[in-house]
């Protein structure tokens, strides 16, 4: 166990939960709607139906499991105590689900009080989530490589939610703003800022202590998220949408150093005290090998005319990162988080000579095994229905099939923990 947790300032076990049990349910909607489209979603990013996807899955699937994390995180690992957790989780967690469903719709039917609607939703929810996990990032008298990320981490919401705003508004109005421009910086703050330095500062905890690694590199932890919000500074300070130039070497500059966190992590897995390859390892290491993946399809984008032209290519890129990188991790993450809360909070409400089940046996590792196997093969599919397009229907329905069995696995660990709590409250 990691020394610095505290696990007596942990929230209640709902405050986290209701964000990871609702996380897969938008995965079954993305891999459903690819199911219904098929192969025209993937012609291009700026389709539509593309959009909508992307949106259900890092509104839906990631969002809400790294709200949720960030929530059970902060007063544990970073002796931030949130504010009334309980409220503000009642608060933002209804509210991302209906702003990600109002700008889904609002992505499929182009109307444009739907994205007025979406946009309003969005910056209540992620506004007043931002104050509230920043204010206790502020006040926390913890120090650390992890502080800093998580405080990052926030800075890159604000900014990722900022400019969604601005491109919904534009959407809404039918602005002449240079939309397209905007729109790779608001993913450059999304995918390479919140959700890759809260990936990482995450990660400085949860792989040594689930994957039994040694620590992170003191000078990784430290300059990786830095180096990481500085190029993407530098990229909005210098934004200029026609000087494409100035976008590539921030882009080719954030997958290069997020190479030297994918390579440090799986060399710190195979350096791991007990080899065992669990479902969570897996997972994670999938994640890093995708990461790996983006950044040599991003140079070889970059460096080859032919593929530079060609519009799948970003949609090559924008699957293996989301899909390949923050699904994979955020899925193998899931499956040590819950087990382990569960375990923790029945652990004090047991009494003397009950013992709470063990964590292997939350969720069976069979289960957790052979979801991952159906995620690798969703993901494969994916990736080849770019290339060849009448591969995407069954891409979707793999990829949704492998969301039902995440969201039914945790279920069942749900199930297994007030099962053991009805019984704990029977014997007293």
């Amino acid at each position: 166990m990691h020394p610095d947790l505290s696990f007596d300032q942990a929230p209640p076990i709902g405050v986290p939960f209701r964000f990871f049990l609702t996380a897969p349910l938008f995965g079954i909607a993305a891999g459903l709607l690819l199911a219904i489209v098929g192969g025209e979603m993937f012609a291009s990013r700026w389709m539509p139906a593309a959009l909508a996807g992307t949106h259900l899955l890092v509104l839906g699937f990631m969002l809400q499991a790294m709200c949720g994390a960030l929530l059970q995180f902060l007063p544990v690992a970073a002796g931030a105590n949130v504010w009334r957790p309980r409220w503000v989780a009642g608060v933002v967690h209804p509210l991302l689900i209906v702003s990600a469903a109002l700008l889904v719709t609002a992505f499929l039917s182009q109307q444009p009080a739907f994205f007025m609607a979406a946009a309003h939703g969005l910056a209540l929810a992620l506004g007043f989530f931002a104050i509230v996990t920043g204010i206790a990032l502020l006040r926390t008298p913890a120090r650390g490589a992890t502080v800093v990320a998580l405080r990052l981490a926030v800075t890159a919401l604000v900014a990722t939610m900022s400019l969604g705003i601005v491109l919904a508004a534009g959407l809404a109005r039918g602005s002449e703003w240079p939309l397209l421009a905007l729109t790779d910086l608001h993913a450059a703050w999304g995918l390479g800022g919140w959700a890759l330095i809260l990936l990482a500062g995450v990660s400085y905890y949860v792989v040594p202590m689930f994957q039994l690694t040694p620590a992170y590199p003191v000078w990784l932890a430290r300059s990786f998220p830095l180096v990481l919000l500085a190029l993407l500074l530098g990229w909005s300070l210098l934004f200029d949408p026609v000087a494409a130039s100035r976008q590539q070497v921030a882009f080719i500059g954030g997958v290069g150093v997020s190479s030297a966190f994918a390579v440090a992590t799986l060399r710190l897995q195979q350096r791991r005290r007990r080899k065992v390859s669990d479902a969570t390892f897996l997972f994670f290491r999938t994640a890093m090998l995708a990461l790996l993946a983006v950044v040599v399809s991003a140079l070889a984008i970059t460096l080859l005319p032919a593929l530079a032209a060609e519009p799948r290519g970003a949609v090559w890129i924008g699957l293996l990162a989301i899909v390949g990188v923050f699904v994979s991790a955020i899925n193998g993450m899931l499956y040590k988080i819950v087990p382990f809360l569960n375990w923790l909070h029945l652990q004090n409400l047991c009494g003397r000579g009950i013992m709470p089940p063990t964590m292997h046996q939350m969720i069976p590792e069979k289960r957790m095994r052979g979801q991952f196997y159906l995620h690798v093969a969703a993901l494969a599919f994916l990736l080849a229905a770019v290339v060849w397009p009448v591969l995407a229907r069954p891409a979707g329905v793999l990829f949704a099939a492998s969301c039902v069995w995440l969201e039914a696995n945790l279920i069942g660990a749900v199930g297994v923990y007030r099962d053991f709590k009805t019984r704990i409250r029977a014997a007293a």
